[in-house]
This record gives structure tokens, sequence and C-alpha cells, in this order.
């Protein structure tokens, strides 16, 4: 019987369905955010183009975007940051710049907020 070589599976943290403890100083980002009437298609376009580069910055954990089930215009971001200093190097990015300059145009509305996992 001919002997079968292990495959070395490189082990790397996942940018999006994160599962399991998180790191000590980890933080949790939800941001809730409903289109302006008419807005709904740029601001799926807008929030879509941040997934890719934020997902390869240093310290993001999990990054992954939601659209609400029962409402077209409504998205959610639920974001893992190894540490709430890594967040903030995010908001300095081109990326989020740009997102930053155009949100007001296209959200009705948001709402975010940090937490920590206990469990």
């Amino acid at each position: 019987m001919a002997k079968r070589k292990a495959k070395k599976v490189r082990r790397r943290v996942r940018k999006s369905a994160g599962a399991g403890k998180l790191p000590k100083e980890a933080v949790t980002l939800i941001v809730h955010l409903r289109a302006r009437d008419g807005q709904e298609l740029l601001l799926d376009a807008e929030l879509r183009a941040l997934v890719t580069p934020t997902r390869k910055e240093e310290g993001c954990l999990v990054y992954d975007l939601h659209r609400s089930a029962d409402s077209a215009g409504a998205f959610l971001f639920h974001e893992v940051w190894a540490t709430r200093e890594a967040h903030t190097a995010h908001t300095r990015t081109d990326h989020f710049l740009r997102w930053n300059a155009r949100k007001d145009a296209l959200c009705a509305d948001r709402a975010s907020s940090f937490w920590k996992q206990i469990l």
C-alpha cells in the first residue's frame, strides 16, 4: 500500500463568518444602514466595494456585509477587529475615506456599536 503524504494545511485567520473565542483585545462592530429612497442600488455598490480591501487590512478578523431579508434598502456590517486601534487605522484608509465622503448622500440613517465577546 502506498504511503500518502499528509498535505500541510496553512491556517489563516478567516475574514468572514469567524467562529470560536476571539483574542482578548478584539472588538466586534455592528453597523446598521438604511438607504435613502432611490439610493438602494448605489448604497449596495458602495458597501460591496468596501469588503475586499477591508478584509485585506491588518487586524481585520471578520468583515461581513448583510442585506435585510425584509427590506431591500437595509444593510448590516458585522465586523471583528483584533483591536480598537486596528479599526481606527481602517477609518484612515483610502477606501474608507471614499465611503465616508459619500455615506450621507446614500444613507437615510446609520447606527453602529462596539461589542466585546464574553463567551
